[in-house]
């Protein structure tokens, strides 16, 4: 399908789009650098792996290692969990160490995000990704906190509501626009991942919440595709095939589905659904000229219900962060920071005090990304 026969077909703003009915995304996917090399990757879950094997290493020469020769990247977060509340002093204390140090590097990372252009004034950085998702992410973002307040920095640091599985579906409904709300109670979103591609039936409560404070997932369905090594094109049709799936279990389920389906993808995403860099991690060569995934999808998915299905992706940690609209009123500009195989970043200025999703006056204006390649 062509790009020029896409965009008609949706009919509603650009795939990355800078301006969403609540939002205005100042920026996402920034590479900073300095001189050992992208900053991210000091604060990814890869790093924290690195630390925890820094702080076994003296131990591993004398033998006392608590965690034996367990590889450090082998060692489960429920694993690292448990020693943190366990009888094993000396284990806990390693990885208490280990978190230090990485809330050391997430601050140091945060401190670097907020000197530019595109993160100034920020008031509020909610942090989500896998890492979020244990006790010891959550005490490394709670640590970094602290360091920046000592700093005399006023930056709030949280994690992020809800589940990260369930962020980066939830936040797609901060895509769509209103009209969807009045007549459906629910939508398809994907969360597509270098390790798995999530798919999930939401619900918008928006009858008890118009701000989408109750939205939740109902069915979801994951896909581990890196066991499987598929090609892209036998990517695209495992995924068409996983929401049509949904689509059957929405009509059996009663749900009114809209015709919507929105998409969270890693790297930088272009106007007519390509993707420019950034999508090394997914099954086959994403970034072809040749390929646009929103276009693929029409073509197996044409319809929902009686009507065209219309098709928004946007980069994964701007979906994500996404899923705070409601939370983020008394703020006027926040962050978001997924910490996972790299460090995923977005900046967001509220356009609406009430956060909701009732009148998108201007939601139907195609933004166009303006920071997208923000280097520091």
């Amino acid at each position: 399908m062509a790009t020029e026969e896409l965009v008609k077909t949706t009919g509603i703003a650009h795939h990355g789009a800078e301006r969403l009915p609540s939002v205005d995304v100042d920026s996402f996917n920034i590479e900073i650098k300095d001189e050992d090399g992208f900053l991210g990757d000091r604060a990814s879950k890869g790093a924290f792996r690195d630390i925890l094997d820094r702080w076994r290493k003296p131990l591993r020469k004398t033998g006392e290692d608590p965690f034996g020769k367990e590889p450090s990247d082998e060692i489960s977060k429920k694993t690292l969990d448990a020693i943190l509340v366990g009888d094993d002093t000396e284990a806990s204390a390693v990885v208490h160490s280990a978190i230090e140090d990485f809330a050391q590097e997430l601050a140091y990372v945060t401190r670097r995000f907020l000197k530019t252009k595109a993160w100034a004034k920020t008031e509020r950085i909610v942090v989500g990704g896998g890492f979020r998702d244990s006790r010891l992410g959550e005490l490394a973002i709670a640590r970094a906190e602290i360091i920046l307040k000592a700093e005399d920095s006023k930056i709030d640091m949280m994690p992020i509501r809800h589940h990260p599985d369930e962020a980066g579906l939830i936040g797609a409904l901060h895509l769509a626009p209103s009209w969807i709300f009045e007549a459906h109670d629910s939508i398809l979103a994907v969360d597509i991942g270098g390790t798995n591609i999530r798919c999930g039936l939401v619900e918008t409560s928006w009858k008890k919440a118009k701000d989408l404070s109750k939205a939740k997932v109902v069915k979801s369905e994951l896909w581990r595709h890196v066991d499987d090594e598929p090609t892209r094109e036998g990517a695209v049709k495992r995924l068409t095939k996983m929401l049509k799936g949904l689509v059957t279990e929405a009509e059996t389920e009663g749900f009114k589905l809209a015709p919507f389906i929105g998409i969270a993808c890693p790297g930088v995403i272009n106007a007519d659904g390509s993707i420019e860099k950034g999508a090394q991690n997914l099954p086959g060569n994403w970034e072809s000229s040749k390929f646009n995934l929103p276009a693929s999808l029409i073509e197996g998915i044409p319809e929902i219900g009686e009507h065209d299905t219309a098709i928004l992706m946007h980069n994964d940690g701007v979906v994500q962060g996404l899923s705070e609209v409601p939370f983020m009123q008394d703020v006027a500009r926040w962050g978001v920071l997924t910490i996972g195989t790299g460090l995923g970043n977005a900046r967001f200025t509220n356009r609406r005090k009430n956060g909701g999703n009732e009148k998108d006056r201007d939601s139907t204006e195609n933004g166009k990304k303006k920071t997208k390649n923000d280097k520091e």
